[in-house]
């Protein structure tokens, strides 16, 4: 069986290719923007068309001669998102049919559509909609609401709040019912649903038991080993609500309040498909989800993160805008007497827990002041203490290229008069960090000449303390070496 993964460097993608990997029965076809954002491995094992959804040629080259096709695509993170999504939709559905697939299968979202529907909401299930138009492509939408696994938004959002927060003050929306779902749950539905034998279309609405978002943070207290107090605040708004997740949560303020206009609304099952067609599959309970998911951080196992989606910020077009930066910070040392690939693993330690190597706190007022004008935040961390891999965040940054041992790329997100990059390369031995910035009109001019004193200490002490921390690492891996 020839399938298609569409988004597949998304939260649910990530996880979905590693499995459709794993069954030697599928020829697996990748649709990405950018072939740097896989690895080797997966690039040595599967076809990869790169483009998007928008540029129809590109389509066709990736669902030509597929059976079945995966949508896990959502433009959540644009402004226009609801325009984007139909769009993409109807392009994709058409070239579908096109290329003759038998079936489409769709991770969409719980809910019905009525007046307090949100417009997230809506445009999940109107994209549904859209993938079922086709007379001759059998589309099964695989409907879920709150996903629970590490990294996903929904469990960082609730971690967040109840690990930071002993007692809250809680709008109305805590008292809405959902019926969440462990991530491990819905891939197994996704991977069902390629072998379901039926041919007409089919929404299966999958969740566990039904309960109010209050229960869930308790329950994930419970499971944290916390006691908390929940003191519910009718007059909380929207805004509000949204300012307080982009406060207390490594979500931004756009996502939160899309976020949070959606609790308005129950997401809970309206049929039982999930049970008549995939009798096989038992949700577990809401406790064991977030259990599971704790065990994947502390066990530095998480495949995936909310964040890592946002392909618009980090694909192919930014490596090559470098060179119009007109603003340059660059600091040059030698390294002869340096290990180059430990040097190396020493910068892509950068960020997250282990700090920036110099000047921490400034990165973390940097950071509180980007989250509070509604930007990414440093709080967002890394996924992993050690390895980088293109498109991930990082912090308020996002990781463009790296290339081993010789060059790591990282493009910032956060609020800035311009475009602005970071990168660190080995070239023969020199190690060469570089900030470049292009400055949007007078604002952004003088928001770089601002901020020369700043760099000055910043970036100079960030290479020097690179080499220090390079060269205690070799100092106690030799002193190791002599013990032994």
């Amino acid at each position: 069986m020839k399938v298609l993964l569409t988004g597949a460097n998304g939260y649910i993608g990530r996880r979905l290719k590693k499995k459709l990997l794993q069954d030697a029965s599928i020829e697996l076809k990748i649709f990405v923007r950018n072939k740097k954002s896989l690895t080797q491995e997966v690039l040595d094992s599967c076809e990869v068309i790169e483009g998007d959804t928008l540029n129809k040629e590109s389509l066709r080259a990736a669902l030509k001669s597929v059976d079945v096709a995966y949508y896990l695509i959502h433009s959540l993170q644009n402004a226009n998102y609801k325009e984007l999504d139909k769009l993409s939709a109807q392009n994709f559905i058409q070239i579908a049919t096109e290329c003759g697939v038998k079936r489409v299968i769709y991770l969409g979202g719980l809910g019905v559509k009525n007046s307090q529907t949100s417009e997230h909401l809506l445009s999940r299930i109107e994209t549904g909609e859209v993938l079922s138009s086709s007379a001759s492509v059998q589309t099964i939408c695989i409907r879920a609401g709150v996903i629970i696994g590490s990294g996903s938004a929904s469990f960082e959002i609730i971690r967040n709040l109840v690990e930071k927060l002993p007692l809250m003050l809680t709008p109305k929306w805590v008292n809405t019912y959902a019926q969440p779902i462990a991530v491990a749950d819905v891939l197994h539905y996704l991977l069902g649903a390629l072998t379901l034998e039926y041919d007409k279309n089919l929404i299966v609405d999958i969740g566990s038991k039904k309960m109010p978002y209050k229960e869930m943070m308790m329950q994930t207290a419970e499971a944290l080993g916390l006691k908390r107090y929940l003191i519910p605040i009718p007059l909380l708004s929207i805004t509000l609500s949204s300012h307080w997740l982009n406060l207390f949560t490594p979500v931004p303020f756009q996502i939160a309040r899309v976020l949070v206009e959606g609790l308005k609304s129950e997401v809970v099952i309206q049929n039982e498909n999930a049970a008549i067609y995939f009798p096989h599959i038992t949700p577990m309970d809401y406790i064991s989800a977030v259990q599971q998911a704790i065990l994947e951080i502390e066990k530095k196992q998480v495949i995936s993160r909310w964040s890592d989606a946002d392909g618009q910020s980090w694909d192919k077009r930014h490596l090559n805008e470098i060179s119009d930066a007109i603003f340059v910070d660059r600091k040059e040392r030698d390294i002869s007497d340096y290990d180059k690939h430990e040097l190396f693993e020493v910068v892509c330690a950068i960020g997250g827990a282990n700090g920036w190597f110099a000047y921490d706190f400034l990165w973390e007022i940097r950071g509180r002041f980007d989250k509070a004008i509604g930007g990414a935040g440093i709080n967002r961390g890394r996924r992993d203490e050690r390895a980088l891999r293109v498109g991930e965040s990082l912090d308020f940054w996002r990781v463009a290229d790296v290339v081993e041992d010789e060059r790591l790329l990282l493009y910032a997100q956060m609020k800035l008069p311009g475009d602005g990059w970071l990168e660190f390369k080995i070239e023969e031995n020199r190690l060469i960090q570089s900030a470049y910035f292009f400055p949007k009109g007078l604002l952004g001019r003088i928001y770089w000449y601002a901020l020369i004193p700043l760099h000055y200490l910043v970036f100079t002490n960030m290479i020097e303390s690179i080499l220090d921390k390079c060269k205690k690492r070799s100092d106690s891996t030799k002193a190791d070496a002599k013990r032994v």
